[in-house]
């Protein structure tokens, strides 16, 4: 069977590209070498499963590894103890058969705890449960590692956080009492640090149950050279021609190395066979922004669920804030833990470009007012000649519209929202065929550059705030190093206006050898 790009699930190095994970898998390693208990937290379709499985091959020449699943347990079996303690000796028990066989664990001692998991008649609590789990280890002839993904499915429990304790007590006492080597949870919460409503009436509060556990400080993202490798697989079997270290890049550069993101991709070059390159990478792209997934489901549900969050979204993608990242901040550590938000130079940061774009797209779709969508400045066909975009005719427009719909606003209401308008102008216009991105380090205070992509055409449109001659040098000379950073010629910018003394409005104009067409949204 022909090997795929796999979007769904953990992948298997047999039947799906994969990057080289041997190097990550080493440095996990340490920590279990080392006997630690750690917790991997990292968001959704993050690869946590897939390194769990691949880290259980790797260890099994010189440990006994349990590796169980909490997503296989219902709710219901962390009522109270007797059923967690059944359920889970019965998990225990599945998974410890190939141990079993190979000699490595006792069947006496697992007859032991199969015999208390299927009787009914006494309690079978955590002690006792613990009691012969330390036999099992104490008489294993390898080290035994357990493993539990998904663990934080059963985080809201007080007999999962009592399991926890179990643990923590085994590990504090393991120099005199058996117990696992190392113990790995993995899942999107942090688990040392639960949230638990004790009681119907009661308040929530948090509890460190587990708070033995080692840092995990792995990297998880694909990095470039991450990437290359499972670029060099496919190339192997598919010869393209591709220019892997350029397109490694470029994928990491729009996605921040999120794993899943990568993979939906790569998925998407592979299935389009209309070439490798950075061009048909801005195509998927396209293509994926316009496709609902679970992923996406979820960072939009997290503006809409969560007004700090979303007001900091909002100050961080459309008005460059610069926010100190301390993950205390309740906003700031939703975003880190599901991988939407990340530290960059000591800064608050939207992980990628894809995040980002897609968050843009709903506050633009929200700016949007009824004005707007009822326009008939949005008629698409005015825009288009021969297939291409006409850049020049979408400013004009732009500038004609904002001058009828909002000329009586302040230079406030331009700074706050007059970026989200012209998103929310252009968007309809290129939507099906092309899609934007906003450049990270040009956002701050009176700047913006967008990138718009259409077809395979990229134009550069810089939104600014003029505030006289001086800074409109500035800004030129700004849009001209850009272009010249994405090696093109021609450049737009849309000046946001309130002085009187405004600037010549819808100009060409030569600097720095390039081609710059600027037109002026008049307010007030």
């Amino acid at each position: 069977m022909a090997k795929t790009f796999n979007t769904v699930g953990a992948c298997e190095p047999s039947r799906h590209y994969m990057v080289d994970l041997h190097g990550r898998l080493m440095e996990i390693k340490k920590l279990v070498d080392n006997g630690d208990y750690f917790a991997i937290n990292r968001a959704r379709q993050y690869g946590k499963t897939t390194t769990l499985r691949l880290l259980k091959k790797y260890l099994q020449p010189d440990y006994s590894v349990i590796s169980m699943n909490f997503q296989k347990l219902s709710s219901a079996k962390f009522r109270d103890e007797d059923t967690f303690s059944r359920a889970f000796a019965n998990e225990f028990l599945k998974k410890a058969i190939p141990e079993r066989e190979a000699g490595r664990i006792s069947p006496e001692l697992l007859q032991k705890l199969g015999h208390r998991q299927g009787s009914g008649q006494r309690l079978f609590d955590l002690t006792e449960l613990f009691e012969i789990l330390s036999e099992i280890c104490g008489a294993s002839k390898k080290r035994m590692v357990l493993m539990i993904d998904e663990a934080d499915q059963a985080s809201g429990n007080q007999v999962f956080l009592d399991f926890l304790g179990m643990l923590r007590a085994y590990y504090l006492d393991r120099d005199e009492t058996p117990a696992f080597h190392c113990v790995i949870l993995a899942g999107v919460y942090d688990i040392k640090n639960l949230k638990l409503k004790l009681r119907p009436d009661g308040g929530h509060r948090y509890n460190s149950p587990w708070n033995v556990t080692a840092p995990f400080s792995i990297n998880m993202s694909f990095l470039p050279k991450d990437i290359g490798t499972m670029l060099q697989e496919y190339e192997a079997e598919h010869p393209t021609g591709m220019d892997i270290e350029s397109l490694a890049q470029g994928l990491y550069e729009v996605t921040g190395g999120y794993p899943y993101l990568v993979s939906c991709l790569c998925k998407k070059l592979d299935e389009a066979r209309a070439g490798w390159n950075l061009a048909e990478l801005q195509m998927a792209i396209r293509d994926l922004l316009k496709e609902p997934n679970t992923l996406f489901e979820d960072v939009i549900k997290n503006i809409q669920n969560n007004p700090s969050f979303s007001k900091l979204a909002e100050q961080l993608i459309i008005h460059g804030a610069n926010v100190v990242f301390e993950r205390s901040n309740p906003a700031i550590g939703l975003g880190a833990m599901f991988g939407i938000l990340t530290e960059k130079d000591g800064k608050t940061m939207v992980s990628n470009v894809i995040f980002e774009t897609l968050m843009l797209n709903y506050f633009t779709s929200i700016a949007a007012t009824d004005a707007l969508s009822q326009s008939e400045y949005l008629e698409k066909s005015q825009y288009i000649r021969h297939g291409k975009l006409d850049m020049e005719k979408v400013l004009c427009r732009f500038s004609e519209f904002m001058k009828s719909e909002y000329r009586r606003e302040d230079g406030n209401f331009l700074e706050r929202q007059g970026r989200l308008l012209f998103l929310a102008f252009l968007r309809p216009i290129i939507n099906g065929t092309g899609h934007y991105a906003v450049e990270p380090q040009t956002r701050q205070n009176m700047r913006m550059d967008v990138q718009i992509f259409y077809g395979r055409e990229t134009f550069i449109v810089e939104l600014k705030l003029w505030r006289g001659t001086a800074y409109e040098q500035q800004g030129y000379s700004q849009l001209a190093g850009y272009l010249d950073a994405k090696g093109l010629r021609q450049g737009y910018m849309v000046s946001f206006c309130t002085n009187v003394k405004k600037p010549q409005e819808n100009q060409w104009l030569t600097y720095g050898g390039h081609e710059i067409y600027e037109t002026v949204v008049e307010c007030g």
